[in-house]
């Protein structure tokens, strides 16, 4: 794999911004195959193994299933469903899934000097626990990339709202970011599943509308916001129900456009 990705496309922030307008009113499946016939090897799907991902894994191997790259941040402290689901992906599809876990130094430092379940004690700590676990994890990931693909939707978060099939990742060094699922709503994503056999995260049958760490997402109830399972026990506003994997802080103080 690594020969593969010798070679690297470099698009200038206008060149991107062009392309996503062009591909707004793409389909997934076009977002998808686009991404892959520019990038190759060099763009990767970063997946926690939650029902987007799932689909886009599903429709990748469709279009390319030799160019289907896709990576797992494992915290150490994801649910025994989640390890399921990603043998169960590995095997259906026949693919490699590269699995990125934090430094041991930083944890240990981390969970030394502040507890084991520190981020139940303040919102810094909780912060502090997923940027040692998840976020330096990922700038690792995608340090070797040209570009990265999610499973962010419009309708997920009101942060989340305003994103692009295809943006500027200003965070990591203006490479792209690819959000082929942005106008999609949960029940096509679901529609998908069940028409496609596509294997999934048992954790969705009892009631988890997003996959994270076990200490840090339960189950909703039916009429709940899908993202109060994540970190319930804070009574904060919606900028901190972000682990820090897509929140850009030069996105948010942009004005939205009006659609």
């Amino acid at each position: 794999m690594e020969k593969i990705m010798d070679s690297k496309l470099t698009l200038t922030i206008p060149q991107i911004e062009q392309i996503a307008l062009q591909m707004e009113k793409k389909s997934a499946e076009e977002v998808l195959e686009w991404a892959l016939n520019t990038f190759g090897l060099r763009i990767g799907l970063a997946s926690s193994f939650g029902s987007e991902d799932v689909v886009l894994v599903d429709i990748m191997a469709k279009i390319d299933k030799e160019k289907t790259r896709v990576f797992t941040l494992d915290t150490g402290r994801l649910n025994q469903e989640t390890y399921d689901t990603i043998d169960k992906v590995r095997k259906k599809y026949d693919i490699q899934i590269e699995t990125f876990f934090p430094e041991r130094q930083e944890v240990e430092e981390m969970v030394q000097t502040r507890g084991m379940n520190l981020m139940y004690e303040s919102i810094e700590n909780r912060k502090l626990c997923c940027e040692i676990r998840k976020v330096h994890s990922l700038n690792r990931a995608l340090s070797r990339l040209d570009g990265w693909i999610t499973g962010l939707r419009r309708e997920q978060v009101i942060t989340r709202s305003h994103i692009q099939k295809v943006e500027v990742d200003f965070l990591h060094n203006n490479i792209v970011k690819v959000n082929p699922l942005a106008d999609w709503t949960n029940d096509m994503v679901w529609d998908y599943i069940h028409k496609n056999d596509v294997p999934y995260n048992k954790l969705h049958d009892v009631g988890y509308a997003s996959i994270g760490c076990e200490p840090c997402t339960r189950a909703v109830h039916p009429n709940e916001d899908p993202r109060s399972g994540r970190w319930w026990w804070e009574t904060a506003t919606d900028t901190h129900k972000e682990c820090g994997l897509h929140w850009d802080p030069i996105k948010q103080s942009k004005p939205k456009s009006k659609k």
